[in-house]
């Protein structure tokens, strides 16, 4: 059998948009992926349907699946000819064990290869305003863990070389040692009133920053109750935050929205909110089948209504396969959404809203498998595609509100909100509880409809149903209300 090869991949600090170009393209193409806590699940939507996913995640104190382990599953799934990728937050090399990986592949001659990632020791004081060196305040940039195996669980470390000798430090997961940190430093010759900046879940949209000194951080890191994941960082260079923070001031930082999901990939919409600065859980995760489609009559219709936009891409594409001729197919065009309309449009069809279709004439109804269990008893159906919940993602969801804050709910169409519930009860889920205490809000009036009959709260519509509008709908909420 052919040994398969592996991806020991950095998947950069959060910020899904910060992966390399390489790491992605590792991803796309995985038949297995092993990923950690720190990596952004949201990382693993890009990886084909059938790609089977393994948690490896450690949290404080706990540990899922022990290094060795982890070893010998790298080298199994290679071994049985798997193209294979270990998902690690931030870079590989920096604290992430891929010496350790990258040596038990080679004692069985499995090739691989090491993709570097952006190390959240960098990345997420950048995202708090602060680059680790500058001309003016700090020459000099030193990574450090706060946590390893040494006496009682404190760093052994040069401390005098540190204190006098750099002038920037990032300490990785170390909120538990803070205090042994700050009294070691200023023991050694930092001084007291040295800067010192916490950044919690650095470059995600639920980023937060808790600004000290060396003599005053630990206590206020008690008083706010702040936790790994953290980085700290220490050096006089935090100063340049004042002129230079951008990231919190984007407007729709602070907002962790729960989005509810009708197609199988990541929406327009979540990109446009997260370009504004939030964090989206998208919900459910699917997974589509695409289905032979019969094309025998088609030109003997004369409306056609497409319940979806992915129905309008799998009907032409099945339409281009089959080698019909377009012209022969002479029905009026309709779409059950704007998308579906906007998708038509972009094919070079004028196409007019589903709520304007006359009485009179064959009608064709195009969509996915769930318009069957729909009452279109005067009109022919065809079925382009299968859809099913993907259920390695309902473990990976349960995780990610867990660890998340979300105060926002968004519905992006009536159509989501019956997948949206159906698929929260697959998670042994109460969906009411889970919406008790977010802002929920719903893209245009409909949706709103289809929001209150399922018994669901409902709080505000943008004023038109578009990502632009709910932007500025969720922005110009005070932030003190999310």
């Amino acid at each position: 059998m052919k040994t398969g090869k592996v991806f020991l991949v950095g998947a950069g600090p959060g910020d899904v948009r910060l992966i390399t170009v390489k790491g992605m393209e590792a991803i796309k193409q995985a038949e297995v992926i092993l990923y950690d806590r720190l990596a952004n699940p949201k990382l693993l939507e890009f990886a084909p349907a059938d790609c089977e996913l393994i948690y490896c995640g450690k949290l404080p104190n706990r540990h899922i699946i022990r290094q060795g382990n982890i070893n010998e599953i790298l080298v199994q799934k290679a071994l049985e000819g798997k193209r294979v990728v270990r998902l690690k937050g931030g870079d590989p090399g920096v604290f992430g064990r891929v010496g350790e990986e990258a040596a038990a592949l080679a004692e069985y001659q499995i090739p691989f290869e090491i993709v570097p990632g952006i190390s959240s020791g960098i990345a997420a004081p950048l995202y708090a305003g602060i680059p680790v060196t500058h001309r003016e305040y700090a020459e000099s940039f030193a990574v450090v863990t706060a946590h390893d195996k040494s006496k009682e669980g404190k760093p052994v470390l040069d401390w005098e070389g540190l204190a006098r000798g750099v002038d920037t430090i990032a300490f990785y997961m170390g909120v538990g040692n803070l205090p042994f940190i700050c009294e070691n430093l200023i023991t050694y010759g930092k001084p007291s009133a040295t800067p010192v900046i916490l950044i919690q879940w650095g470059t995600f949209g639920r980023q937060k920053t808790l600004q000290g000194t060396l003599a005053d951080i630990t206590a206020k890191v008690e008083e706010a109750k702040f936790s790994n994941p953290s980085i700290i960082l220490v050096g006089n260079v935090i100063s340049l935050r004042e002129k230079i923070s951008w990231f919190e001031k984007m407007p729709l930082h602070g907002r962790q929205i729960l989005l509810a999901r009708t197609s199988e990939g990541s929406s327009e919409l979540a990109k446009e909110l997260i370009e504004y600065g939030a964090d989206v859980i998208e919900f459910p995760k699917w997974k589509k089948t695409v289905l032979p489609v019969d094309l025998t009559n088609v030109a003997s219709y004369e409306k056609i209504l497409f319940t979806s936009p992915e129905s309008v891409e799998e009907f032409f594409t099945a339409v281009i396969e089959k080698g019909i001729d377009i012209r022969t197919i002479r029905a009026n065009f309709y779409g059950a959404s704007l998308k579906s309309i906007k998708a038509l449009k972009k094919r070079g069809f004028m196409a007019t809203h589903a709520d304007e279709i006359d009485e009179t004439g064959a009608l064709l109804i195009v969509g996915d498998d769930s318009i069957l269990n729909k009452n279109y008893d005067s009109a022919d159906i065809i079925v382009t595609s299968k859809k099913e919940l993907d259920p390695q993602f309902l473990p990976i969801f349960k995780r990610m509100l867990d660890e998340a804050n979300v105060n926002t709910m968004v519905f992006p169409s009536s159509a989501s909100v019956d997948l949206f519930v159906k698929a929260v009860n697959e998670c042994d889920l109460n969906v009411v509880d889970l919406l008790q205490e977010l802002e929920v809000v719903s893209m245009g009036r409909q949706t709103e409809g289809a929001v209150v009959t399922a018994g669901l709260p409902s709080h505000g519509v943008p004023e038109n149903p578009t990502k632009e509008a709910l932007v500025e709908y969720l922005a110009a909420r005070p932030k003190e209300e999310v």
